[in-house]
Parts: C-alpha cells; sequence; structure tokens
C-alpha cells in the first residue's frame, strides 16, 4: 500500500536522517548523479537496511509518482534490539523462549509463525536483515495482530546472534528432518532458541552448527513434510507443555 511507501531521494534522504524505520529500498539500476551520492553517504552506517538496484520499470509499476528512481517501504513495526530485550527477560526472572527464523521469505507464514509464537509465549523473535519476509499489513493480519505485540530483531549476522545467545545462556535448538532427536527428547525448560528454517533451504548449514541441540517432529505419514508455520507451531507448543 502506497502509505507505507516514501518517493523520491530527498523524501529517503529525509527519513533516514529522522531515524525512520524503513524495511527496505529500492534503487534504479544506472543511477549515479548527484542526488543519488548524498543517499548513499546518509545510508553509511546503516547496515541494517537492505538496498537493492532494480529495473525502472518495476518502481514504475509500484507508484506512477515522481520516484526519481528510488522508493523506501516504511516498517509498520518497529524493530528492537536483542539484548535490551535479553536483558528484560532475565530481569523480570523469566526463562527465555526465543524464536530465529532463518530465511522465511513468505509474508503469510511469518504472520502465521508470529501467531502461533505469541499464543505460546514466545520473548522475542529474530530475523535477518536480509532474506526475511517483509512485515506488510498481510503479514500482520495473518498473525491476527500479535506482530504488535510480540517484539521483533532484526540482525545483520545471524551466526554472532546465535553466539550472544549461546553466551548469555541459551540452548540453541536447530528444528529440521535430518537428524534422529525428536522434540520430545529435547528439555525445553532451559532458557531456549529454537531455530526455523526455510520451507525451501531449511536451516543454513553454518546455523546447525552452531546449534547445541539438533531435533525433529516425528512424521509418521507419506508426505513427511509439514509447512514451516505448523513445524514452528508444534515445535513452540511442545516447549509450552514441558513448561507448564
Amino acid at each position: 500500500m502506497e502509505e507505507h511507501l516514501i518517493f523520491g531521494i530527498r523524501s529517503v534522504i529525509e527519513a533516514l536522517n529522522a531515524g525512520k524505520d524503513i524495511d527496505k529500498i529500492l534503487l534504479q539500476k544506472g543511477l549515479n548523479n548527484e542526488l543519488f551520492q548524498q543517499l548513499r553517504k546518509a545510508l553509511r552506517g546503516k547496515d541494517h537496511i537492505p538496498f537493492q538496484f532494480v529495473p525502472v520499470e518495476k518502481l514504475n509499476r509500484l507508484s506512477d509518482k515522481n520516484h526519481q528512481g528510488v522508493i523506501a517501504y516504511l516498517t509498520e513495526i518497529s524493530y528492537a534490539n536483542t539484548e535490551e530485550l535479553l536483558s528484560q527477560v532475565f530481569e523480570q526472572g523469566r526463562v527465555p523462549l526465543v524464536l530465529v527464523l532463518d530465511r522465511i521469505t513468505d509474508v503469510r507464514n511469518f504472520g502465521a509463525i508470529a501467531r502461533s509464537a505469541e499464543c505460546a509465549g514466545v520473548d522475542f523473535i529474530i530475523i535477518p536483515t536480509r532474506g526475511a519476509a517483509q512485515i506488510n499489513g498481510d503479514a500482520i493480519k495473518t498473525s491476527a495482530g500479535a506482530l504488535h505485540r510480540l517484539p521483533v530483531c532484526r540482525e545483520d549476522n545471524l551466526k554472532n546472534t546465535l553466539l550472544y545467545l549461546k553466551e548469555c545462556g541459551l540452548q540453541i535448538v536447530a528444528c529440521h528432518e535430518k537428524t534422529e532427536t525428536l522434540i520430545y527428547d529435547c528439555d525445553f525448560t532451559k532458557p531456549t532458541a529454537v531455530i526455523m528454517g526455510s520451507e525451501d533451504n531449511g536451516i543454513s548449514g553454518e546455523y546447525i552448527k552452531r546449534s547445541d541441540v539438533e531435533v525433529k517432529i516425528p512424521m509418521p505419514g507419506n508426505i513427511a513434510s509439514l509447512n514451516v508455520s505448523v513445524a514452528s507451531g508444534i515445535v513452540l507448543f511442545e516447549a509450552v507443555k514441558q513448561r507448564l
């Protein structure tokens, strides 16, 4: 929806300088004028904001306004800080339950996962800066409003984030099919960060290597494959069951 788009180079620069939460920026291929150089300067030090060079036709499809080769997407939520949230959880005497999503790109899947996570009492969700679903109106609608209640953190480097979580005493639980340990054999009463991966490629191997436990959902059926939002719900509510 156009109310969540910013058009024009100066408008985007002003939004960046004002600290607006921007989901991503689309830049016209071949753009290299003086104003564009000012935009690149404004983007320095803002690695958490992904940008992509696209054909002008894509920008024209998004809007018939004078976009000057630049369109930015405003986020519909405010992203939170992982370290601050984790500190708050510990200070409140709670046992952390964190959900890490590796390259979940479908907005409706993301919204459904957030809905299950909020119902399961997840403290916050962590997503990568790049390769994650845009948190737009569809995601929020599918989440039944959970994304207005459940904090989401966006991290440039998930490897470093997982290392930080481990240093804070959380066990990293990677959920994928290529393991023999069932979710029922994992102790979710410990401080835990659960990783769920994309339906196409699963969890990145580098994140599996950094996990403490690898688990799977038993599936005696013939398809033996679950939608990631359904799988997330099953895993999270096993944690709820154990913590009751």
